[in-house]
């Protein structure tokens, strides 16, 4: 995999990720005999590789940077390419860069209320084969990168997820409120983005809240006439992995080689 970062060494950011011919079938069919574990990255190491840099929340120094790219290349994750080529993505790290620059959706849900050993933010990055690239992160700020079956990531994803039985709180819910005196919480956000070179570029996004108070999950979602007002999302039959999944409208997504 060829490809570099803001703060890595070569001659600039990268286009797109030179993916070997028959990789991503090889391993779209191992992912369905079982999850593909791609190992655990601080952001720095993530950022010196443009890998899922624009769903982070900032970018390290310079410093940190720097020693980020001496730790990859010590461990062959990260080596310079012919003169006057890109830096090469190597490993399971550059399968990650791979799997990331096909996706053209994120899911992205920020959990508050989390217990210790739970990950308090997961990103999910679907691919067409319904499979995903799961980013797990968890409060020391690592994150665990692995692809595993739609399925499985779904159900991940619900397990850090507040639960319980649908509240009928109407459309006066006070969102706030609930907010405010819930035993936990999440905010899912779907986002549609293109790719210019290694830049995710954002589009069109929506957003999901979820709330557990006294037991009863309370579910809000944005006022389409105000977008920074919270209202009480109508009841629809559906349970919470059945909205996820609608939201994550794979069958509109079509392969990126």
């Amino acid at each position: 995999m060829s490809g570099a970062g803001p703060g890595a060494p070569g001659p600039g950011p990268a286009d797109q990720a030179a993916v070997p011919e028959g990789l991503v079938a090889s391993v779209v069919d191992l992912v369905h005999t079982g999850p593909v574990l791609l190992g655990a990255y601080t952001i720095a190491e993530l950022t010196a590789v443009d890998a899922i840099v624009d769903f982070l929340e900032a970018r390290p120094s310079d410093e940190v940077l720097a020693e980020a790219v001496r730790s990859l290349a010590a461990r062959q994750l990260l080596v310079a390419g012919p003169p006057g080529d890109q830096v090469q993505v190597r490993g399971d790290l550059g399968i990650a860069v791979a799997f990331q620059q096909r996706a053209r959706l994120v899911l992205d849900a920020r959990v508050t209320g989390a217990k210790p050993g739970e990950p308090w933010r997961i990103l999910l990055l679907p691919q067409p084969e319904r499979i995903c690239l799961v980013v797990r992160i968890d409060t020391l700020g690592v994150h665990e990168l692995g692809l595993y079956t739609l399925d499985e990531a779904l159900r991940m994803l619900g397990a850090i997820l507040p639960r319980g039985q649908r509240a009928d709180g109407g459309p006066a819910a006070d969102a706030d409120q609930v907010l405010g005196t819930a035993e936990r919480s999440a905010l899912v956000t779907v986002t549609h983005y293109t790719a210019q070179g290694s830049a995710e570029i954002a589009g069109a996004s929506t957003d999901l809240v979820l709330a557990r108070r006294d037991g009863r999950l309370h579910v809000f979602e944005r006022d389409p006439a105000d977008r920074a007002r919270l209202v009480a999302s109508p009841p629809d039959g559906r349970n919470v992995r059945d909205t996820l999944a609608a939201m994550l409208a794979l069958g509109s997504l079509a392969p990126h080689r």
